[in-house]
């Protein structure tokens, strides 16, 4: 049963794969910077987010030195495009405080760990939930963590392969215990399926009838 799961899920990432073409997520020039988007992408669409950066940029506060010291007042203005906009500088203060502390800021340092006990780390500062976290680990550090979201959870469910009611955990662990541990994989599926519940498996109004995956046995 196991094996054909395997096989299932990796027959919906080539349909989709074929579908859509490479996605070259996540958007970022430094594993700094998209830590900075993860946390600031909450509740918000990428494109305020970027400006948020864009800002960032401009007052060369794009380092983890300065974002632990720089005054939390400052940081949300700079930071207001993408919203909740004093929240995230909190968040953003809590992370770069503990990547100071813990790491000195340097990224082969937290790299050397073993992902359970980062991912246990990034969980524990407040502010950062599961997603955030698995998208740290994925796309800034490059470590095998399965990023879901609402866009997975729908696309999943809408086609019975798993419950409605599951939880974070229980369907990233669906994911990793599935397909092979690879960050590019692992990239790039998620980066597909987030294409996928944005173009057609839509909240409203879902393009069912056009899906990649209509005449895919699942």
């Amino acid at each position: 049963m196991k094996s054909s799961k395997n096989s299932q899920l990796l027959d919906l990432y080539e349909r989709l794969y074929l579908h859509f073409g490479p996605s070259h997520w996540w958007p970022g020039e430094s594993s700094l910077e998209i830590m900075v988007g993860a946390i600031l992408t909450q509740n918000t669409a990428w494109r305020n987010v970027e400006k948020a950066i864009s800002r960032l940029k401009a007052e060369e506060a794009l380092s983890a030195s300065f974002l632990d010291q720089v005054d939390q007042e400052v940081l949300s203005e700079w930071i207001r495009p993408a919203g909740y906009f004093r929240i995230k500088a909190g968040r953003l203060k809590n992370f770069f405080n503990f990547y100071i502390r813990e790491y000195q800021g340097q990224i082969n340092k937290i790299k050397d760990q073993p992902l359970d006990f980062i991912r246990s780390q990034l969980l524990s500062v407040k502010g950062i939930g599961p997603e955030t976290a698995d998208s740290i680990l994925l796309y800034a550090l490059e470590m095998p963590s399965f990023v879901v979201d609402a866009y997975t959870h729908r696309i999943f469910s809408r086609h019975r392969l798993i419950d409605e009611e599951i939880g974070y955990e229980e369907l990233r662990d669906y994911f990793m215990d599935r397909l092979p541990q690879e960050v590019r994989l692992y990239n790039e599926y998620h980066a597909l399926l987030v294409r996928l519940g944005k173009e057609f498996c839509k909240k409203k109004n879902p393009r069912c009838e056009e899906c990649p995956l209509l005449e895919m046995e699942l």
